[in-house]
């Protein structure tokens, strides 16, 4: 469940496109199948009126939540869901995913957080039967609308109420994996409004250490390769979100360079900027606001003691808030990246990743 089948498959259960089309292979003739059936339907969505708002609702969005939470999503879904909840005029927050997270139960035993990819998940019952067993738990709203003109619930009528035995991708209600969704929303003085960190398969879902500060991608993946970051580090990358990166580069190089060398679990990262969709370990992103908004991740300094907590969904510098207060008289904006072309008018526009970074964000 990288960034790409999270998507997919949280579209699928958005209702926008077609019952089992996310998890489908490429290389397969049902995919090409699937694909003229998708045109046929659209078609007639256009003929009928249906639009895309009348589909994406606060409630169909919730579905869509649920879908990610159970099946062990890309941290990036945070991100893309806040700018679609944006473009389709929806209430919802950051804090509306941890509403979803606390109820719903981690139920696919799928890659990174688990052993078992996205054809995996196809074969055993694909997205429609994750959703029923959400659905028939009370996980799900029923009566939204899908693009084929059916609700979800007419069209997971035919779907069995329990996954088949003869599979072990997707799990009953009450033997889930985890209890509660993996991607949650930590605050704390380093991030007030909100950060999201994949806190599912840790074996410890704590850390206090030093802050190791980076100011960039490239200078911390050259400290992890020259071994100078050790078991009980916290690593702060920062001036990579939304305006300061611009456009929250992901930390593939960093995360998967700790992972490597056996640090993914003993190690924290702190970063504005994103993971990838295979990211794990004790990493925290988009935290915000960002540092070159003169969020608090821009005062940390080298050595600073920092604590991530999993349990109590804490993220915060261990340092007094006057003594933040005297560094931020002296903190200065750094000079943007680019002051010319399409990514100087990113940096410019762009929100704060807990509003989706979103462009039009005017009010």
């Amino acid at each position: 469940m990288y960034t790409a089948n999270t998507m997919s498959s949280a579209f699928e259960a958005l209702g926008l496109s077609l019952p089992y089309s996310s998890t489908m292979a490429n290389p397969h003739d049902e995919k090409m199948n699937s694909a003229r059936e998708s045109a046929r339907v659209l078609v007639e969505a256009i003929k009928k009126d249906l639009k895309p708002r009348d589909i994406v609702t606060k409630k169909a969005i919730e579905n869509a939540v649920a879908v990610i939470m159970a099946t062990g999503g890309s941290t990036n879904a945070v991100l893309h869901f806040l700018a679609i909840a944006h473009a389709a005029g929806v209430e919802w927050t950051i804090d509306d995913f941890e509403r979803v997270r606390q109820r719903t139960p981690v139920i696919c035993d799928l890659k990174p957080s688990g052993k078992y990819l996205a054809v995996d998940l196809h074969l055993a019952g694909g997205i429609p039967q994750v959703m029923k067993v959400l659905l028939k738990a009370g996980l799900l709203h029923g009566d939204c609308m899908t693009i084929t003109g059916k609700t979800i619930a007419e069209s997971l009528a035919d779907v069995p109420d329990v996954p088949r035995a003869d599979q072990d991708v997707i799990r009953t209600i009450d033997k889930p994996m985890y209890a509660q969704g993996h991607l949650a929303i930590l605050r704390g003085n380093l991030s007030p409004e909100g950060c999201v960190a994949k806190i599912t398969g840790l074996k410890n879902p704590t850390i206090t250490g030093p802050a190791r500060v980076f100011d960039d991608e490239q200078s911390a993946l050259a400290a992890i390769m020259a071994n100078k970051i050790v078991a009980g580090d916290v690593m702060v990358l920062r001036y990579l979100g939304p305006k300061g990166g611009p456009g929250m580069p992901e930390m593939l190089a960093p995360t998967g360079a700790l992972i490597g060398q056996g640090l993914g679990e003993s190690v924290g990262l702190v970063t504005d900027g994103r993971f990838s969709g295979g990211t794990w370990g004790m990493v925290v992103g988009h935290v915000a606001p960002e540092a070159y908004e003169g969020g608090n991740i821009a005062l940390v300094n080298e050595g600073d003691s920092i604590t991530i907590d999993a349990r109590t969904l804490t993220l915060q510098l261990n340092v007094s808030d006057e003594e933040l207060a005297r560094r931020r008289q002296s903190w200065k904006r750094p000079s943007p990246r680019y002051t010319r072309g399409v990514l100087a008018k990113f940096a410019m526009n762009a929100s704060s990743a807990s509003s989706g970074a979103v462009l039009d964000k005017f009010d």
